[in-house]
């Protein structure tokens, strides 16, 4: 289902791919990080020793070596992950799809941040549910005002990590306040982390799955890490609720790509995924620290922003009387464009806020746009 208001940004962001636009709208990841020549060895290995299986259907939980290659680098990332918690899943989207398939009926209850990533409410929204919302503070989702209130939703869908579209991170003690919080109120936790592993300066805290493994649900991907164009994401969790979600998505599509798989499982077992990351985390602290100097210098006062330590986004608050959705059409029209906020919060409203991404655009760029912003925004002052 989708809205006027979704159409207006459908609208917008067609726009905004114009090349003379400096567009900090979109949400993918740098091709500069694309580790090309390491994809490409591996799928050169993966067709010269077992080309034919490659090129066959696969079962439907997803090729062992992918599984345990993920369940490996989930156990080195400090929860213990077995190859059978694992299922494979084109896109860590389709994780949001089957999750939604499975939880929710016309009405259920479900938890949601606020703001939180327009895909997942989008994915959700298909199955009618009735939203609601979870408590948040100045640092962001507050587990402790958790109270009965809370009791019966189907489950909380978080982004405790690096969160699209605020960037922000919860820290361990809310995050293990949040576990036992789940627990006392019969509650699954679906723990959404595209963006863990692009940290700048230090690691973020665990999952959400060190101190509640049997009711997260943890959705990873490798679109961020190592290609989108692979498809590739996967669920961590119980495998009664895997084989479920295994019978749902065996109805969608059977299984995900072989081939991608076989591909991506090479690149990770040899090392070489962990070998490239360090440079896709510096390329990303550059640009988000350049952006993060460019707002200081040249946005007006009254506009706050989030102050991240990682992933792709910076969330920026303006006035109340400026609506984004109107600034985005002038925005345009001066070649600089971003995400308007409204679509972020499940139940409207909070129009003056705008999601910047600055992982596409080289560092002059990143400048010259947020001058252009910062001016434009002034003048609505």
């Amino acid at each position: 289902m989708s809205g006027p208001q979704d159409t207006i940004i459908r609208e917008l962001l067609e726009l905004a791919a114009r090349p003379e636009v400096i567009s900090f709208a979109g949400g993918l990841p740098s091709p500069e990080g694309f580790p090309v020549e390491d994809v490409r060895e591996a799928a050169e290995h993966v067709i010269r020793t077992a080309g034919r299986q490659a090129l066959q259907y696969s079962s439907t939980e997803g090729e062992p070596e992918l599984r345990r290659a993920i369940a490996a680098l989930e156990t080195s990332r400090g929860v213990e992950t077995s190859p059978d918690e694992v299922q494979i899943v084109s896109g860590s989207q389709q994780a949001l799809d089957l999750i939604a398939r499975l939880f929710i009926d016309e009405g259920s209850r479900i938890l949601v941040e606020n703001p939180t990533y327009m895909g997942a409410l989008l994915a959700f929204k298909n199955c009618g549910p009735t939203f609601g919302l979870l408590p948040t503070d100045a640092a962001g989702l507050n587990p402790a005002a958790l109270d009965d209130s809370f009791k019966g939703a189907r489950f909380a869908y978080v982004m405790p990590t690096y969160a699209n579209p605020t960037g922000m991170t919860m820290t361990e003690e809310r995050r293990i306040v949040l576990a036992q919080k789940a627990k006392e109120l019969d509650l699954w936790l679906v723990e959404d982390d595209p963006y863990g592993e692009l940290w700048y300066e230090k690691r973020a805290p665990k999952s959400l799955r060190a101190w509640a493994p049997e009711r997260t649900l943890r959705l990873g991907t490798l679109s961020k890490v190592l290609s989108p164009g692979l498809r590739l994401g996967y669920i961590c969790g119980p495998r009664e609720v895997l084989d479920k979600i295994s019978l749902l998505k065996q109805s969608i599509d059977l299984h995900t790509s072989t081939l991608t798989q076989k591909i991506a499982a090479r690149v990770i077992e040899s090392g070489k995924l962990e070998a490239h990351l360090p440079q896709v985390r510096e390329l990303y602290r550059t640009q988000g620290t350049a952006m993060l100097q460019a707002l200081k210098e040249f946005m007006p006062e009254g506009v706050t922003w989030t102050e991240v330590e990682g992933g792709m986004f910076i969330w920026v608050t303006l006035p109340e009387s400026i609506d984004t959705t109107e600034l985005m059409r002038e925005a345009v029209a001066n070649n600089v464009a971003f995400v308007p906020g409204a679509p972020f919060y499940a139940l409207g409203g909070n129009r003056n806020h705008l999601r910047l991404s600055f992982v596409t655009v080289p560092v002059p760029r990143i400048r010259e746009g947020i001058e252009r912003l910062g001016k434009l925004i002034a003048s609505k002052l």
